[in-house]
């Protein structure tokens, strides 16, 4: 089968030879029709923190060849949250990992589910906790994560919803259902959330950007509020932290990743994922946006469309 793994990813056509996965007990066998393009894939390929020969890929939709006595029969649509090998003609994955697709969601659609709805489903409520009435923050709002927390907060919560975006895409996280949108390239959106909340400031942040947004973030949150750090887009390095800003507002920073943690801790948040959400999708209550299609053997050019963030929602492979 045909794959593209972090040696070939910069390549202009990305795709490599590679075995047919084998079934463990408990695996289903699945023919990938999509795969959803996330910044850990940038990561690995940018960076190579991991060999060489790993298949990129951390979200799929396709369907069933072999349930391999599992739950799923042959044909069932599925889509998945994967540790890697995405960027491929079939994969292996636990029968915990996979979710059926609803009828009404083609599988482009499908493959931009998984990591991203999950990844904003486990900041807001599995870590941030985030209560009716409350205010987030959400930076990158128009980015696949962004726009799947606006939603899922509006949907699931009464709280209020600010996020921060680029001056061309307010709009779009207004459209999403943001409360309100800040243009942090003209406005300072720490001044901004203290003005909207009537000098509240949000309870729960989501920041993407890291480094370059820690002080306004320290501004922005409320007394007892939580920053949540899922990515480091701004930098990693913070100088001159001062941590009485931290003690003195009872402040919780709390950093996550999806991609690292345990088997058991995914299929519960996928369990819960499917209690509260499955429903909206099949309801088509949640809109679904691909931004940018490539080919899996364009794979290079997805890659450049993300570094560069051409896209304002996901970018999605299709896989032949």
């Amino acid at each position: 089968m045909k794959v593209v793994n972090i040696a070939s990813a910069k390549k202009s056509n990305s795709l490599v030879d590679a075995p047919m996965p084998e079934l463990k007990d408990g695996d289903v066998l699945v023919k990938i029709h999509a795969v959803g393009v996330n910044h850990v894939d940038l990561l690995w390929a940018d960076q190579k923190v991991k060999p060489d020969d790993t298949v990129l890929g951390l979200e799929m939709a396709g369907e069933v060849v072999d349930g391999n006595n599992t739950k799923y029969n042959e044909g069932t649509r599925v889509m998945g949250l994967i540790d890697d090998g995405g960027y491929a003609e079939y994969i292996a994955a636990p029968e915990e990992r996979l979710m059926p697709i609803p009828d009404n969601i083609d599988y482009k659609k499908a493959a931009t589910i998984p990591e991203s709805f999950l990844t904003a489903y486990q900041t807001l409520f599995t870590i941030g906790n985030l209560q009716d009435n409350q205010t987030v923050l959400i930076h990158a709002g128009a980015s696949g994560v962004g726009t799947a927390a606006i939603q899922l907060v509006k949907q699931l919560t009464k709280a209020t919803v600010i996020t921060t975006s680029s001056t061309e895409k307010t709009d779009i996280c207004l459209d999403y259902g943001a409360d309100y949108a800040i243009d942090y390239r003209n406005s300072d959106f720490a001044e901004e959330v203290k003005r909207i909340t009537e000098g509240h400031g949000a309870d729960l942040i989501l920041d993407f950007i890291g480094a370059s947004y820690y002080q306004q973030n320290i501004k922005a949150v409320a007394m007892d509020g939580q920053i949540i750090l899922i990515g480091n887009l701004g930098g990693s390095e913070i100088k001159d932290v001062n941590i009485m800003d931290i003690i003195g507002k009872r402040i919780t920073i709390t950093g996550t990743l999806l991609s690292p943690r345990s088997n058991d801790y995914k299929a519960k948040l996928i369990s819960d994922f499917i209690n509260d959400v499955y429903d909206l999708l099949a309801d088509d209550k949640i809109k679904l946006h691909v931004s940018n299609e490539f080919d899996l053997s364009q794979s290079e050019q997805a890659l450049t469309c993300m570094r560069e963030k051409q896209n304002t929602g996901k970018i999605v492979l299709n896989v032949k």
